[in-house]
């Protein structure tokens, strides 16, 4: 089992928005959602390989800024096209209010 490694701490990623990491060279979006949620995810979208940590977040999904496929922050799965392929999304646990992930992905 792979350890979880710190990212930041919650209130450095402001409510709505996502950033980039970079874990074993692995490019993942690290999203707060506007609930407070945080979620990690891959961070090139199945459709077009762009970041999405650059896309729009609305409730649990994470919107691709170049073409609008959609992908559930909880599962990966493309909840709009054009994108058809899931994107892998990875463990997230917050301890002390710090943001820690593991590289080992959920799916």
């Amino acid at each position: 089992m792979a350890d979880y490694l710190r990212i930041c701490a919650v209130d450095e990623i402001d409510k709505g928005t996502a950033v980039h990491v970079d874990i074993d060279d692995v490019p993942l979006a690290v999203v707060h959602t506007d609930d407070g949620e945080v979620f990690a995810i891959h961070d090139v979208c199945s459709h077009a390989e762009v970041p999405l940590s650059e896309g729009e977040i609305e409730g649990c999904t994470l919107e691709c800024w170049l073409h609008g496929s959609r992908f559930d922050l909880r599962t990966g799965a493309p909840t709009g096209l054009p994108a058809t392929e899931p994107v892998a999304v990875y463990p997230v646990e917050i301890r002390d209010n710090d943001i820690y992930v593991c590289p080992e992905k959920k799916n």
